[in-house]
């Protein structure tokens, strides 16, 4: 399929600055979750760009920098830990979406959204489904959104290297269960989580956090 096919339609129907949102970090036990707005100049999607889950870190990374030489405008933002316990993952997940798009300078005047639900903001906007397979600038967020989350999940590491974020970046793997269970939870750890919530109590030493 042609990954500018939804950027096409919408250039036909007069809109101009086109976002692609997406998100990272709807899974872990740890970090926060991190969205992206990505507008792409028309007739400008990146070769290879694609789902940044069937990249590898070093494809990611470098088509990172490509995104941000070409892009007319990139927004980030970032919900913590403490913020997705309060108002749960997908409601923290579609707010990092709105504050992505609102960052972006220009605004966007239409937003292609990954996923099945649109977003609490007044601009025209597609939910599509995989969006990140099948859309240019969705598949350049994708790959914002991950590569920006995984750079937080570094510098979370060198403040609890004991959890193994650098290798992770707070997903629920073995050595990650394991580690909770020995240390206990540490402030970036969402306590809401299974894995997570059996162990508090048991805080790790430390009192950083974002």
């Amino acid at each position: 399929m042609d990954l500018q096919y939804f950027e096409n339609r919408a250039l036909a129907r007069g809109f101009v600055t086109i976002a692609g949102i997406d998100e990272a970090g709807r899974g872990p036990l740890a970090g926060p979750v991190v969205a992206a707005a990505v507008i792409l100049p028309a007739g400008g999607a990146i070769q290879g760009v694609t789902d940044s889950k069937l990249l590898t870190a070093r494809q990611r990374d470098r088509f990172y920098d490509a995104i941000y030489e070409r892009a007319v405008s990139i927004g980030v933002a970032i919900v913590d830990a403490g913020e997705i316990d309060r108002i749960n993952i997908l409601q923290a997940s579609r707010l990092a979406m709105k504050m992505a798009a609102a960052n972006l300078r220009p605004p966007a005047d239409c937003l292609l959204i990954d996923g099945n639900t649109g977003i609490e903001l007044d601009v025209f906007q597609r939910a599509i489904p995989k969006g990140d397979r099948l859309s240019a600038s969705i598949a350049a967020a994708s790959v914002v959104a991950k590569v920006s989350r995984d750079r937080l999940m570094q510098q979370y590491h060198r403040h609890y290297p004991q959890y193994g974020f650098d290798r992770h970046k707070g997903y629920p793997t073995r050595a990650h269960r394991e580690a909770i269970c020995r240390f206990g939870c540490c402030p970036i750890h969402r306590r809401t989580f299974k894995g997570v919530r059996e162990h508090l109590g048991r805080g790790s030493s430390g009192a950083w956090a974002w």
